[in-house]
């Protein structure tokens, strides 16, 4: 784990918050000049802890309102068939997050779509024609709660 101090902290607290902000202003919060704000950001992309910027979109605004989480196990549980489902669920479009994870399933699968109807398809059409799949159970998701700040613990 890298050791960060309280303006790398800050800094990366204020990117997340809104990683838009331009360095004048980011300097500004953080009482530094702008060319060290740089210097701190470029150090802190080269330590790998910046590793992106993305835009937070509205699903409903896109038409995909309906959020599920989808428990599958797959069998055989071997490194090809993982890697192999993984692969093709990556893929799909109504995919936003995949888990590998260990226990009573081997993924969970975050989708988003339009409604129930294009859900059953996805689990139905989709999903349950592949021959390694095992058991699937789908979780409608009432409320999606994320952090915008991920700070060190």
């Amino acid at each position: 784990m890298t050791e960060l101090d309280a303006i790398d902290s800050a800094l990366l607290a204020l990117l997340q918050n809104d990683g838009r902000r331009t360095n004048r202003e980011l300097a500004t919060l953080l009482n530094i000049a702008p060319s060290t704000c740089l210097e701190r950001m470029r150090a802190l992309r080269r330590r790998g802890l910046i590793v992106g910027y993305h835009a937070q979109v509205d699903l409903a605004a896109i038409g995909r309102p309906l959020q599920a989480l989808i428990a599958v196990r797959v069998r055989p549980p071997n490194r090809a068939v993982i890697d192999g489902f993984r692969a093709f669920v990556e893929e799909l479009p109504e995919v936003l997050s995949v888990f590998v994870v260990s226990g009573g399933d081997d993924f969970l699968i975050h989708v988003a779509v339009k409604d129930t109807d294009q859900l059953q398809a996805l689990v139905l059409d989709k999903l349950t024609r592949r021959k390694e799949l095992a058991d699937v159970r789908t979780s409608l998701v009432y409320e999606h709660l994320r952090k915008t700040e991920i700070a060190p613990l």
